[in-house]
Order: C-alpha cells, then structure tokens, then sequence
C-alpha cells in the first residue's frame, strides 16, 4: 500500500515521500522490501537531511501512578544522508528493513490478533522539520516454533482470551528489546483447578525461542526453550502439557 504525505518546509512547497511493501507481512528475524519514492515540490530546492524508516507499535506502560499506551519506534534504518532535492526532481531507491527477533506478532493462522498492530513508518527530515507518513500496517506471522505451541495450546482447549505489548522485562533473561509481548489463554477445565488464566512471552532469538509462561491464580512461572532444528521432532500437545504440569505438580491436562 503506497503511503504519502506533504508538508511544507520553510514556507515554500515541500516534497513528497511515497513508500510501497513488496509483501506487508514477515517473520519475526526476516525481512521487509519496498521501495521509496521522494518527489520535489514548491519552487526551490530543499536540503534533505535524511530519510529513514522505522517499526513502530502501542505499548502498555506502567508508571505506579497510572496506565497508559503509547506509540514506541523500536528499530529503524537510515536510508541515506543529506541530499538535495530540487523542485519536481524524484529519487527512487529499494530498501530491505531487518526485522528484529523479539517483534511482537500480530496475527495468527490467518486471524489479526485483537489487540495487536505494527507498522512502518517512513520519515523525512527536511530543515530541521520532520514529516512521518502515515501508517503503513504490517502484519507479523509467528515463526513455526512459536506456532506449533500456540496451535497446541488451542488444540489442548485454551482459549485467546488478549495480546499486549508492555515496557520492562522478563525476569532473568536475554531480553534484548525494552517491552515484551503477553499473550492472554483462559483455561480449559482440565487446567482450570490450577490456574485462571495463563499468560505466554515469546523471546526469539536466532537459534531458538524462549518460552515464558505465567499461571495465575495461584502465581507460577516456568521457561522452556525450543531449539528450531528440532521444532518438528515433538509432539506438541504432550510437551506443552509437561510444561503446565512442571509450573506445579498439582495440576496436570489429560495424558
């Protein structure tokens, strides 16, 4: 979807920045290609100072007094320096944007999740002012590790309950961005004795993912890694249940 805005720089015409996605989904780890399209306006050249792009998402924040979301950009990508950019002149340039390991996703199996979204956003520096584009919505699919435990915890009767993202970290971990994405299941009643609800955190990381997973109701956590060279070497149904019952041996799904 092609994106535009103009804006006025120093009182004369400004120019204009378009930016198309070849693909408006990804991976986390993976990648985004476009390209950009930057056309002079107005009666004078401009001096560029740069153009960048960026991935922005809501994130919940917690401040002790209040709560609260906010718009985050959490990785961006300069795509040149200064320039100068004459009326109606255009420059046109391919871009390929790596997108970070820990990036929250966003749908799954097809379906948004409610709660969710991302976006690239294309920005533009032109003396001293700063003029963003609109949102350009991406849609980030889980890898195949963090889906195979996700269709296994449906196929075991959890129900999405919501999916956040939220400033801070996951305890001891290698967390490398500074908010984590939780994803929200009601129980099934062969858990329910034992939880309210569970509450999931990916962190994915080049070789493997890590699995954070909370119990409420009493509170319990647990972390289980998933190597990717063995993802499809499980059962997944009888792993995810391991898990449940290691958070505590008083509850245990159906063997």
């Amino acid at each position: 979807m092609g994106i535009k805005r103009l804006f006025q720089a120093m009182g004369v015409g400004g120019p204009s920045v378009e930016s198309e996605l070849a693909a408006s989904d990804c991976r986390p780890g993976g990648q985004l290609e476009g390209r950009i399209r930057v056309v002079g306006g107005g009666d004078a050249p401009v001096d560029v100072e740069y153009l960048a792009i960026g991935l922005t998402t809501p994130i919940g924040i917690d401040d002790g007094n209040s709560e609260y979301s906010a718009q985050q950009e959490f990785h961006r990508q300069r795509l040149t320096g200064s320039f100068r950019l004459d009326p109606a002149a255009r420059h046109e340039m391919d871009f390929r944007f790596s997108v970070p390991w820990e990036t929250p996703i966003t749908e799954l199996f097809g379906q948004h999740l409610h709660g969710m979204r991302m976006a690239l956003v294309t920005e533009l520096e032109v003396a001293g002012e700063v003029a963003r584009s609109d949102v350009d919505a991406v849609a980030v699919r889980p890898l195949p590790a963090q889906e195979r435990v996700l269709d296994a915890l449906l196929r075991m009767g959890f129900r999405f309950s919501r999916a956040d993202v939220r400033r801070g970290r996951v305890g001891d971990t290698e967390q490398r961005l500074p908010f984590y994405q939780q994803i929200e299941f009601f129980p099934p009643a062969a858990y329910a004795a034992g939880m309210s609800r569970l509450e999931l955190t990916f962190l994915p990381a080049p070789a493997a993912v890590q699995v954070s997973l909370v119990s409420r109701d009493p509170d319990r956590t647990g972390r289980f890694d998933v190597d990717y060279a063995t993802v499809d070497e499980r059962d997944w149904a009888q792993q995810v249940d391991e898990w449940l019952t290691a958070l505590s041996g008083r509850f245990a799904g159906p063997r």
